[in-house]
């Protein structure tokens, strides 16, 4: 929805609270209601054991609010013009992946209102966080228009973007979800203290890229969790081994606290590991990239 279309319905709404006072006390009854499902049901259901708390910079008075979209959920910074964090569950699959749309599409909900050109000729690719594929081919065609929303991208390296994080979003899209069954991700950028930003824009550049799985637990097994940080500068080739972390180390670097319904010592243990095996990550840790 562009902003001359928002317009187009608060207009009339405002004529209406004008000449009906009433109105007004439906109008606040209605955003309760919905307030309270937001929060209270729909957004519970998008993440798992709760979503990424800002505790501390970089992510702290980022001036950020949450959006959820029709198969994704993400905490969007106004400051910085980025995602902070974006979750979503990869679940089996059950469409073909449609067409990629030509151009990227600046988010109305979003008072920064990045657009397509920002990113032109800017060096960087205008990186998904929620996966074009992963989400057209679990969620339908819809809900892959909304990871082309630009409040779900993020200024990527091509070099990255292209290779080392295309292999392991391939994997997990493929390998894990067929070894694994369903799981969560939570993935997002990494900041500097005092970033810098694209040309003629005010889109902050990330200095890395962290990506979270976590696969919840069951009567027979625990849950368990896998975490990667990758840097601008990563090598194509390089096994992805290379950069696996603790999720404590990602809450250390960008500020966020993830899953924080979880008991605090299974918490602990969970966010402290380093189990790639688990996850049977070295049998595909040195595949080549598509491109």
């Amino acid at each position: 929805m562009t902003t001359r279309q928002l317009g187009r319905l608060i207009r009339p709404l405002m004529r209406l609270i004008t000449q009906h006072p009433k109105t007004l006390l439906v109008i606040f009854l209605a955003g309760g209601l919905w307030y309270g499902y937001e929060v209270g049901v729909a957004r519970p259901a998008m993440s798992y054991m709760g979503l990424p708390q800002a505790v501390s910079a970089p992510a702290a008075n980022s001036w950020s609010h949450t959006l959820r979209n029709q198969a994704f959920m993400l905490g969007y910074s106004e400051k910085l013009a980025n995602p902070l964090w974006v979750t979503y569950q990869v679940t089996a699959k059950r469409f073909d992946s449609g067409k990629r749309p030509s151009r990227f599409s600046a988010d109305w909900r979003s008072p920064s209102y990045v657009d397509h050109n920002d990113y032109t000729r800017s060096g960087f690719d205008r990186g998904h966080m929620a996966p074009n594929y992963v989400i057209a081919s679990r969620y339908g065609r819809s809900a892959q228009l909304d990871s082309f929303l630009m409040t779900n991208i993020t200024p990527q390296k091509p070099s990255l973007n292209q290779k080392s994080w295309q292999r392991l979003e391939e994997i997990i899209a493929n390998d894990f979800s067929d070894w694994f069954g369903d799981f969560w991700v939570v993935t997002g950028p990494v900041f500097a203290t005092e970033p810098k930003t694209l040309k003629n824009s005010r889109v902050a550049i990330p200095d890395a890229f962290y990506k979270i799985l976590i696969k919840p637990g069951s009567a027979e097994q625990p849950a368990k969790a896998l975490a990667f940080v990758f840097p601008q500068s990563a090598k194509p080739n390089a096994s992805l081994m290379q950069f696996v972390t603790t999720i404590d180390e990602v809450e250390e670097r960008t500020g966020l606290d993830f899953f924080h319904q979880l008991e605090d010592d299974f918490e602990n243990r969970l966010e402290s590991s380093l189990t790639p095996q688990a996850w049977k990550l070295e049998a595909v840790a040195n595949r080549p990239s598509r491109y």
